[in-house]
């Protein structure tokens, strides 16, 4: 049921993997690769327009994890269907003073967001080291009066015996499923492993 995809400095099992589209953030080529990847995932009966819409997300994702350097990323999209949220890990440039949960919460909480309503804060502990999970309601466009909202989870964590420290963000704005994908954000938070 549940299996690990590999990539150069992380690991994180995807629950259950049919329904994740891995992110080839070294490919060369990306429009090749998510023409590929829409290939492989749409039915071929999907329609022209679908096809192209659906490529042209598969890109946009792609652009957002390599602008945040992510070392892995991911997009949950049932069979034949669209994207209902995306997952990034990515390492964080972190002084080493600031390598605790209480100065990773004090950053969190000093955050200007722009943000929705409360966000909530808990110290947990992850297979991987201490972290800090955040849960909040944010903009699709920070940077426009206009656009949704999304809902995530970013588990911030210390990796035990490593001087860093790594973001696992699960991001989505698909109603209704707000309780099921914590779920899956926690999953994935705690499958995280460094290689």
């Amino acid at each position: 049921m549940e299996s690990t995809a590999d990539w150069t400095e992380c690991r994180v099992a995807l629950p259950p993997l049919q329904n994740w589209l891995v992110l080839d953030l070294a490919t060369e080529d990306p429009e090749a690769w998510a023409r590929a990847l829409a290939d492989e995932h749409l039915d071929s009966a999907a329609r022209p327009e679908w096809r192209e819409a659906f490529t042209a997300d598969l890109l946009w994702y792609w652009g957002a994890a390599r602008r945040q350097g992510a070392l892995c990323a991911a997009l949950l999209a049932p069979a034949d269907g669209a994207v209902m949220a995306s997952c990034t890990v990515r390492e964080l440039r972190v002084p080493p003073e600031l390598l605790s949960r209480a100065a990773l919460r004090a950053e969190v909480e000093q955050a200007e967001g722009p943000f929705f309503g409360e966000q909530t804060l808990d110290e947990v502990d992850l297979p991987l080291g201490p972290a800090l999970r955040v849960h909040r309601l944010e903009p699709t466009d920070p940077e426009s009066d206009s656009g949704g909202v999304l809902e995530g989870v970013a588990h911030y964590v210390l990796p035990s015996g490593h001087a860093t420290a790594l973001e696992c963000r699960l991001l989505w704005s698909t109603l209704g499923f707000g309780e099921e994908l914590e779920k899956v954000a926690d999953e994935l938070a705690r499958s995280l492993q460094l290689v």
